[in-house]
């Protein structure tokens, strides 16, 4: 009998063994192998994503192109002078053409994220309808300048909400740094 149960202990034990150790083997080995397949399996999609979207890019090369050189030939003058001119010239006929009364515009120069531009800030004070005022912005959106507008408030000057003046923000792009002091 004691044969038996000596050979039923080795035999728990060997099984107790085997337990730990298949415990061992899947906490050092088999957990961290599971992992780095899924991190494998997310970066492949991943690339695969950005080669899809390189290969579109590539694809729209001819049309971004054209694009960027249309941009470039609607950016404001070179000549700092010319192109507050030229948007101060554009805001009056848009004005007159609305029917909307200008009451200032205040150009003022800033330097663009790098030396490779640089930006006509222009504020706009106007008043006038609100079909005036959108025929004005429209003007501004339609235009063939490289403006983009940055800010846009309305207030009533009436309580009907007949009259309303508008502060617009406008920024032209110029492909030309700031002159001056750096």
């Amino acid at each position: 009998m004691i044969n038996a149960s000596s050979k039923r202990q080795r035999l728990l034990m060997i099984l107790a063994g085997a337990a730990v150790l298949l415990l061992v083997l899947d906490s050092a080995v088999l957990t961290p192998v599971m992992a780095a397949w899924r991190s494998r399996s997310a970066e492949i999609a991943r690339l695969k994503k950005m080669v899809a979207d390189g290969r579109s890019a590539i694809a729209r090369e001819d049309r971004t192109r054209a694009m960027w050189a249309e941009m470039q030939q609607q950016a404001m003058a070179n000549e700092p002078a010319k192109a507050e001119q030229d948007l101060v010239t554009a805001f009056d006929r848009w004005g007159r053409a609305g029917g909307v009364e200008l009451g200032s515009i205040k150009p003022q120069w800033k330097r663009g994220a790098s030396n490779r531009y640089s930006l006509l800030e222009c504020r706009v004070d106007a008043s006038g309808s609100l079909s005036a005022i959108t025929r004005l912005l429209y003007e501004v959106e339609k235009s063939p300048l490289a403006l983009r507008i940055d800010s846009i408030e309305l207030t009533s000057r009436d309580d009907s909400g007949n009259r309303l003046t508008l502060g617009l923000l406008v920024s032209g792009l110029r492909f030309t740094p700031l002159e001056g002091r750096r």
